[in-house]
């Protein structure tokens, strides 16, 4: 061999490892999918920093997103779709339902439910907001999605982003990654969807209703609350054991007193660990090949609808209560927003509304009232559309 071939001959293999190396990268892989998603996981991450709309969850589902969408050459056990790869193991927390839990365990160790409790005809104001959910799935079955996948679509309706993950993976696993994200989008844009809602279904007269102060809620009722409601919701709908048993469950490790270090674990480490790992891995299954789909789109009107139906349900039902109740106990129709379950922020609409009318007309304690009961009114649609479906 001469030196002339010996040098070609070692051009060719850097040519070709530079091929192959090239073939390793991303460039190489890159679609318009891809792009489109990484766009929409920036504007995930500056509405969740800037706009500070759910920042808890905006922010680890768009950097997800971008994790997601990194395109990878097949076989390098990485992606969260790929057998034993490490994010395909932290996926198991959502295909199998092992993080809402711990989510509802969490938020029943921070929720205060004496709003509720001391005026409870509230609760049927979350129960009035539910009607999203079956809207939807309603609607999703006239657009051709099977029972199963109308079923998980109409649950974005509760505006509970942890549910309607519980739900999808029991229901529909393979439409859990639009439907999650359809979610956790609602919830984060509740300041923007509800109060044109709100002022249109309401007179001026009725937003600046005043309501009773509540009562006080002794330490008693409070403790045999959550054993009361466990009771109650979970022998109709047994099949909502998993989410409601943890969120009393929660909710009696705060109320009981002796019980303290493990509900502030509960209300802190846990709920905060779940969430890091349910946001990251839910964007991460946004790929773009498995994501951008005409079912996706779909799913994400549909989200929009039962969101707007559960609002809308929720101001319409206080006006229908008000038709029986005597003057001086009337009830303000613009917290009939906060009957879906995204606790606080639509209690907090409720409030910044109604001041927009009478500045020292404070709704917050009462909203808070429905939006409590709208966490248990969307854990037991959840659990009745479990029980039809599955």
């Amino acid at each position: 061999m001469t030196l002339l071939d010996a040098q070609v001959s070692f051009l060719d293999f850097v040519q070709s490892q530079f091929v192959q190396f090239f073939n390793y990268t991303s460039f190489a892989n890159f679609t318009i999918g891809h792009i489109v998603m990484i766009l929409i996981g920036c504007i995930f991450i500056f509405l969740g920093i800037k706009k500070e709309y759910e920042p808890l969850l905006l922010v680890p589902i768009g950097f997800g997103m971008l994790i997601g969408n990194i395109p990878f050459f097949p076989g390098l056990k990485i992606g969260i779709y790929e057998d034993g790869s490490v994010l395909h193991y932290l996926y198991h927390g959502v295909q199998n339902g092992w993080y809402p839990p711990l989510i509802f365990l969490g938020i029943g160790a921070m929720t205060d439910f004496s709003a509720l409790l001391s005026n409870p005809k509230l609760m049927w104001i979350g129960a009035a907001a539910q009607f999203g959910i079956f809207g939807a799935y309603t609607a999703a079955l006239a657009l051709g999605f099977a029972p199963n996948e109308a079923g998980a679509i109409g649950i974005i309706g509760g505006a509970d982003g942890p549910t309607a993950i519980f739900i999808s993976s029991q229901l529909a696993p393979e439409l859990m990654g639009a439907i999650a994200v359809s979610a956790y989008s609602y919830m984060a844009l509740v300041p923007v969807i509800q109060p044109p809602i709100m002022r249109l279904l309401t007179t001026k007269k009725e937003r600046v209703i005043r309501m009773k102060p509540p009562r006080q809620v002794s330490k008693t009722e409070k403790i045999i609350f959550p054993i009361i409601g466990l009771l109650l919701t979970c022998m109709i709908v047994p099949s909502g054991i998993p989410l409601l048993g943890m969120l009393f469950f929660g909710n009696l490790l705060k109320e009981s007193g002796v019980t303290k270090r493990l509900a502030t674990e509960a209300s802190n480490s846990i709920i905060n660990i779940a969430t890091i790992l349910i946001g990251l891995t839910v964007g991460c299954s946004t790929q773009a090949t498995t994501f951008l789909t005409a079912k996706s789109i779909g799913i994400f009107f549909l989200g929009a609808f039962s969101f707007i139906i559960a609002t809308t349900m929720g101001v319409l039902f206080v006006k229908f209560m008000n038709l029986f109740l005597k003057e001086g106990n009337k009830i303000n129709p613009l917290i009939g927003n906060s009957g879906v379950s995204a606790v606080p922020d639509s209690a907090r609409v409720s409030n910044s509304v109604g001041m927009e009318y009478d500045k020292t007309n404070y709704l917050l304690m009462h909203a808070m009232g429905p939006n409590v009961s709208g966490v248990i009114g969307s854990a037991v649609a959840a659990g009745i559309l479990l029980a039809f479906l599955k």
